[in-house]
């Protein structure tokens, strides 16, 4: 990968952008005169040019190109903006107050393609319903077909998604390695920091006392799963925290999962009506009870996406810590495959 490229000739400037680029984990290349940085320019994934070159470069002609700053320690400089248009550059970041900026800057253009991936919630209409049954069959489902897939555990108190996998001891982090981050996450950082099997992710929570996740961890993580994974899967808990409420502001689809009974349907309504006020999209699993699932869904006012039966054996497979048979002949397996289909963006 290309690194970016840093044009100055001024050492004290270089020493703070060599250190903001280490704390955004790149690596630079150098050019302390303008005839050094062509070889660089259009490969550059960002062009940083200090003030003090900035008139010089401007002398050579470069190419125009985007992702070019300029970077001063004297905002208050009438010339700085002449300069900033001459060199073909997009904006000014002004030191020290720039740096945070400057981090990210530096931490996007060591970033991949990114995914632009989708996040669905997963939502129980009330306890032991198959929610994070349910949110972890759609992970694996996904991952299973080669889209690389981020399992977020959300409920600080189910007791971990990873346990649910028969992954509880797998080393990598876990959301209390994440929770005291502000800012922007790097997905290739999150990646190669989470427990991984095959093209399936998982951030759970430690065993232990666990605290709430602040809503900016969530909303710097799910950014981050965005654009690392095609797909973000978040396991919610019924009583909606900050963090909750930020993945669903961000969901493309939400379902919930109801029984087919009037204490089922009661308390799905009460979750349904707390999740409507952060999210559009929402549709309902139905579990197997005494009234029909076009009455639950036309009760809840919700489209029925789907019928999940009973699992007589499902409940020994997973403490065992085996993973649920997901083919294309089982009904878990068929109605993963029907969610996917039906809330993925084609």
């Amino acid at each position: 990968m290309n690194r970016p490229l840093v044009i100055t000739e001024d050492r004290d400037l270089l020493d703070d952008l060599v250190r903001i680029a280490a704390a955004a984990g790149a690596q630079l290349d150098v050019a302390h005169v303008p005839a050094h940085a062509r070889p660089y320019w259009n490969l550059a994934p960002l062009v940083v040019i200090g003030s003090d070159l900035a008139d010089a470069m401007a002398a050579t002609a470069p190419p125009a190109r985007d992702r070019v700053l300029l970077v001063t320690r004297d905002p208050e400089d009438q010339d700085t903006w002449r300069r900033c248009v001459a060199v073909g550059a997009q904006a000014v970041v002004a030191l020290p107050d720039g740096e945070r900026r400057l981090v990210e800057e530096f931490a996007d253009a060591m970033e991949p393609e990114p995914r632009s991936g989708a996040v669905l919630c997963v939502i129980g209409g009330r306890g032991g319903v198959g929610a994070s049954v349910l949110s972890s069959c759609l992970a694996l489902r996904a991952s299973h077909d080669h889209l690389r897939t981020l399992l977020i555990d959300a409920d600080p108190l189910g007791g971990g998604i990873d346990a649910l996998l028969g992954h509880e001891e797998a080393a990598g982090a876990r959301w209390a390695d994440l929770v005291a981050r502000e800012g922007r996450v790097s997905s290739t950082a999150l990646q190669a920091a989470l427990p991984a099997f095959g093209d399936l992710a998982v951030l759970s929570f430690h065993r232990g006392e666990v605290l709430p996740i602040p809503a900016q961890a969530m909303r710097s993580v799910l950014e981050a799963g965005r654009r690392g994974f095609d797909l973000v899967v978040v396991d919610l808990p019924r009583y909606l925290d900050p963090a909750a409420t930020e993945a669903l502001g961000r969901a493309t689809g939400t379902v919930l999962v109801a029984t087919a009974d009037v204490r089922g349907v009661l308390a799905a309504a009460q979750v349904l009506a707390e999740a409507a006020q952060h999210t559009s999209d929402i549709r309902g699993v139905i579990r197997p009870g005494v009234l029909d699932d076009a009455v639950v869904a036309a009760s809840l006012g919700i489209p029925a996406a789907g019928h999940l039966p009973d699992q007589p054996r499902l409940t020994v497979t997973l403490n065992r810590g085996e993973l649920p048979k997901l083919g294309p002949r089982t009904a878990l397996g068929t109605l993963c495959t029907s969610l996917l289909r039906d809330l993925l963006p084609s």
